[in-house]
């Protein structure tokens, strides 16, 4: 499942918080992104649509049917198939390649590939 920005703003808010009201959510994205809540709406709309999300009643309670870990996950691999050919090994020699990593850093990276392997 393909979510936009728009579309992980609702979910940031319900991994944060927890289940929350479609008002309380609007009045969050005005707040952060000046959103009206027409706007807020339409986008918990489409959450749904692509059942991210779910609605309960009564108050119009909005609950993530999916969590951080399973979204990261689907971006990533979407990224590394895009912009890398498939290639996870691609992915991580361009970012050792950007800039200079911390030693603590590298050993967590040595420490991740070891248990992977």
């Amino acid at each position: 499942m393909k979510l936009f920005d728009s579309e992980l703003n609702i979910l940031e808010i319900l991994w944060e918080k927890g289940d929350t009201t479609a008002k309380k959510i609007a009045e969050i994205m005005r707040e952060k992104t000046g959103w009206g809540k027409t706007t807020t709406y339409t986008v918990i709309k489409k959450c749904i649509d692509k059942a991210a999300v779910e609605r309960h009643e009564p108050g119009f309670v909005c609950h993530a049917l999916v969590s951080r870990e399973q979204v990261q996950e689907t971006e990533t691999t979407m990224l590394i198939d895009k912009l890398f050919g498939g290639m996870p090994d691609q992915l991580v020699a361009s970012i050792l390649g950007r800039k200079k990593l911390p030693p603590k850093e590298i050993k967590r990276l040595k420490e991740l590939i070891q248990k992977h392997s």
